[in-house]
């Protein structure tokens, strides 16, 4: 399996490299101005960090990415699966406020360029999504909840809503917790298809079990249409990688959160 995502920078891995005028990828917590436990590069106004150092955060990538912040697009994320079609005319939701985020999105889409996608994470996994034929991209925030009620396969159903075709588009599964530390139990496993157990859930018995969640966002794809060929997962997990990601699970409960993000720049 080829990484899909590269370093750009120390604050950012980069996937969907090879179209021209994308830009789309996840920050690392590296290069920023937030004290502990939100060292360094926290994106998020909605944890217990100062909000000016998260604005500079975010002014640190908006220069980096020279797409000024007020290009920028943001989710509520309330582990839901509403997706959001984004116009001109949202610019600027969710950026210096977590209050004037586009509320109740789990999920963005847009074909508008010059406007920057971008959603939180910090064990959550981030699907990123371009039919560079239609000029459609989007991002989706899918934890347990968004993914087992089929965060994946809604944005797919709303791509092809607006006019993309399934064989057109494209997914990669960002960063996120893997399996080997995504301890779970019978309520969340009840939620999930008995026909994705064998690829998705390790039985560790006394109801605890083990779930994949970058394969079971996977398996939903493929049954909202996309080929396998389609799909790339990255290698990347955030409770492993603690010199490059906030972790959630981790860090328990007290840390800050990564940045996903995609558009086109004219």
């Amino acid at each position: 399996m080829v990484e899909p995502f590269k370093h750009e920078s120390l604050r950012q891995i980069r996937c969907f490299q090879d179209h021209k005028s994308l830009v789309a990828g996840v920050t690392t917590r590296q290069g920023g101005h937030s004290s502990k436990p939100f060292d360094s590069l926290n994106m998020g106004l909605h944890v217990r960090d100062q909000g000016e150092h998260v604005i500079n955060n975010r002014q640190e990538l908006a220069d980096e990415l020279r797409i000024p912040l007020e290009d920028w697009v943001i989710g509520e994320q309330v582990h839901g699966t509403e997706v959001h079609v984004v116009t001109r005319a949202d610019k600027g939701k969710g950026v210096r406020s977590h209050d004037t985020a586009a509320a109740g999105v789990d999920g963005l889409i847009t074909n508008e360029k010059d406007v920057l996608l971008g959603a939180f994470y910090a064990d959550c996994v981030p699907l990123l999504f371009v039919d560079p034929h239609a000029g459609w991209v989007g991002i989706a925030h899918a934890g347990w909840k968004g993914t087992v009620g089929d965060m994946a396969g809604e944005m797919i159903r709303q791509l092809v809503h607006q006019g993309c075709k399934r064989t057109d588009i494209e997914m990669v599964i960002g960063p996120c917790i893997s399996q080997n530390h995504y301890k779970v139990d019978q309520k969340v496993i009840d939620q999930i298809p008995q026909s994705q157990h064998s690829l998705t859930v390790t039985d560790l018995g006394a109801g605890q079990f083990l779930l994949d969640l970058k394969k079971l966002n996977e398996r939903f794809a493929v049954q909202a249409g996309l080929a396998e060929s389609q799909i790339k997962q990255t290698r990347f997990c955030t409770y492993e990688k603690e010199e490059l990601f906030f972790s959630h699970r981790r860090d328990q409960g007290k840390t800050g959160r990564m940045l996903g993000f995609i558009g086109w720049k004219s």
